[in-house]
């Protein structure tokens, strides 16, 4: 028996979509990155992008466990002395942007630094509401939030 390599032009892409209002951030990430590098098909292969293109729905309305929404907190640095700054997803979430929670949830459980990894983190879409531009795609519906009870908050 062989190993199995997928090849480029055997990959069929869908394109998936998922409601976060209510799920717990970090389970809904790691579904995400998996979905992403396509660790959930049989055909995966490390070194080809087997993976689908997600979109993230109502990112404004995921869910953090605990008292991680208030005290949890994100540093970046500016790279200059002293240019530490800390914010925490409480003050993200309700803001401008909301979806960077999720992207940067996501980033996180990827490969770094190829770009292959790359790729396939261009492939997610979050947005804030319920609107998107990605009807013509036809996104199938992928209810996350049913696979488990421990998904739902």
């Amino acid at each position: 028996m062989q190993t199995y390599s997928a090849k480029p032009s055997e990959v069929a892409k869908k394109w998936l979509i998922i409601d976060a209002s209510g799920v717990v951030l970090g389970r809904l990430a790691s579904e995400v990155a998996k979905i992403l590098r396509g660790k959930n098909k049989t055909i995966f292969t490390p070194h080809i992008d087997t993976g689908d293109h997600v979109v993230v729905i109502n990112a404004k309305d995921v869910k953090l466990t605990g008292k991680k929404r208030v005290n949890k907190l994100y540093h970046r640095h500016t790279g200059h002395p002293g240019g530490i700054k800390t914010t925490n997803p409480e003050f993200i979430l309700n803001s401008q942007f909301p979806e960077r929670v999720i992207e940067k949830a996501v980033e996180r459980m990827m490969p770094k630094d190829s770009p292959l990894a790359r790729d396939q983190f261009g492939k997610l879409r979050v947005y804030g509401g319920a609107e998107h531009p990605h009807e013509a795609q036809k996104p199938e519906v992928y209810d996350f939030a049913s696979k488990n009870p421990k998904n739902k908050r």
